[in-house]
């Protein structure tokens, strides 16, 4: 069974910067496809960004520009740094690998 942890959300002023952290139970030298969703309140959870083991990456249209996701090998931690952040990214984040969800961070973007 592999855990996810995320941490690092929080209330940001629009323009504003965070980085989101997830922390993974097992190595993440050789597992694929790990990435960010995010559920904002009344909408479908979204794809945010994801990378592989065969260094590609894909982002949201919404996000490209803004967010940079990378992994951290020597800690199994995979992170999601957001900069420019809008109103309209407020949403819970949820790290993802397979099938296992972590329990998510919440980020609110707002003067």
């Amino acid at each position: 069974q592999v855990q996810l942890v995320e941490s690092g959300g929080g209330l940001v002023q629009p323009g504003g910067s965070l980085r989101l952290s997830c922390a993974v139970s097992r190595s993440i030298f050789n597992i694929d496809a790990v990435g960010w969703y995010r559920q904002a309140p009344g909408r479908h959870r979204e794809l945010v960004a994801v990378t592989t083991t065969r260094g590609n990456i894909n982002y949201a249209d919404s996000v490209k520009g803004r967010f940079t996701i990378s992994r951290e090998y020597a800690k199994n931690t995979v992170h999601l740094q957001m900069n420019s952040l809008k109103p309209e990214d407020t949403a819970v984040y949820y790290c993802n690998y397979i099938s296992h969800w972590g329990q998510g961070t919440q980020v609110t973007v707002s003067s």
